[in-house]
């Protein structure tokens, strides 16, 4: 589990390359009605509610997925989730380092209930406190995501709702360098993750990750 968490959390830490292409809409809804630049304050209560719909979301699933595969009594059920969540781990490193955006498809599928969920983050705005940008970050947090939908996987194959809560929470706390930074310093941080370099080390960090845990997935499933 441990392993699992540091994963997430690197995940997160080598993906938020992709969050930064938001950076700068948040920032400036985070701005309307404010007489000066964003306060660092709203950044912060943004981000917590953030992590929290992450925790939220991850102990959902994770439980479910628990209990589900604890109703069926079906033993190999989690390897097999392990399997496919080590396959979207692969898909997310081709995405990261921008060789096939097949993970596309995927955010696609998560469109239906955001356009349910937006309109009330609209009704927040313009923000009249502080604590407003917490509800606010809660909801923006189900914006479709490729990477957020892939390290969901890794949550709904944790084993129990607190294991997928602190799955998310982890991969939530690795986007956190790049998501303060909104803002102030992402145009910097941005050219770097964008970069050829960059890209490609994280991406074939997470394709490694990915392949391992396949690989040892596939041998816990077949010893069973």
């Amino acid at each position: 589990m441990t392993l699992d968490l540091l994963g997430a959390f690197t995940i997160g830490l080598l993906g938020a390359g992709h969050c930064m292409g938001m950076c700068g809409g948040i920032a400036s809804l985070l701005s309307i009605g404010q007489p000066n630049k964003t306060p660092t304050t709203l950044i912060v209560n943004y981000n917590l509610g953030r992590l929290i719909s992450y925790a939220l979301i991850g102990s959902v699933v994770g439980g479910t997925i628990a209990g589900i595969a604890s109703l069926s009594q079906f033993n190999h059920a989690l390897a097999i989730l392990r399997i496919i969540a080590a396959a979207f781990m692969v898909l997310l490193a081709f995405y990261v380092g921008r060789w096939w955006n097949g993970l596309l498809i995927v955010e696609k599928l998560g469109q239906s209930l955001w356009k349910r969920i937006s309109p009330f983050a609209n009704q927040l705005l313009p923000l009249k406190h502080s604590s407003y940008a917490i509800p606010f970050g809660f909801l923006w947090g189900w914006l479709p995501c490729g990477l957020v939908y892939s390290t969901l996987t890794w949550a709904a194959v944790s084993g129990s709702a607190l294991g997928g809560a602190a799955t998310m929470l982890a991969f939530g706390l690795g986007t956190l360098p790049a998501m303060l930074l909104v803002g102030t310093s992402a145009t910097k941080l941005k050219n770097l993750q964008n970069s050829l370099i960059f890209r490609n080390i994280a991406a074939i960090s997470i394709l490694v990750y990915g392949l391992y845990t396949g690989y040892e997935s596939v041998m816990i499933f077949n010893a069973n």
